[in-house]
């Protein structure tokens, strides 16, 4: 049975902390291999939200939602590689958005992935740039 909650750090147990931080090292750092700080001090920002997506004790997916002033950001979407094509990314991006409904959510889509970010109401929101080699769409859904 799978979950989806959502917190702030300051919320978040130690564990499920660790959780996150090892998913999202597995999949952007060693599975794209994308050398980068993902600790870059965001997740500590009184306003960022965590979602965390469980299956049980094990956390499967998650997303960082941070306060960026006259916008929200989503980002470090993940999900684990035993649970992806089951929908369960869904739950993630919808959870997230329905987090946030004062203002305008803006992500960096990986360029593949624009499409599905489409399903959510996001719309290209400027012109593809690279990001540690990977190409990127910026989105917008307006509110």
């Amino acid at each position: 049975m799978t979950s989806v909650n959502i917190s702030s750090f300051d919320e978040l147990d130690p564990k499920t902390a660790y959780a996150l931080w090892q998913l999202r090292q597995e999949i952007f750092v060693v599975e794209q291999d994308c050398p980068y700080p993902d600790l870059d001090g965001r997740d500590l920002e009184p306003g960022t939200l965590h979602v965390v997506l469980s299956e049980g004790d094990r956390v499967a997916g998650t997303a960082r939602i941070l306060d960026d002033g006259d916008v929200w950001r989503i980002g470090r979407v993940a999900l684990a590689s035993s649970h992806r094509g089951k929908g369960l990314a869904d739950k993630i991006m919808t959870a997230a958005v329905e987090a946030v409904t004062d203002r305008d959510i803006v992500l960096d889509a990986q360029s593949p992935l624009a499409g599905w970010y489409a399903k959510f109401g996001f719309v290209k929101d400027g012109e593809d740039f690279l990001e540690d080699g990977i190409p990127h769409t910026p989105m917008r859904l307006t509110r």
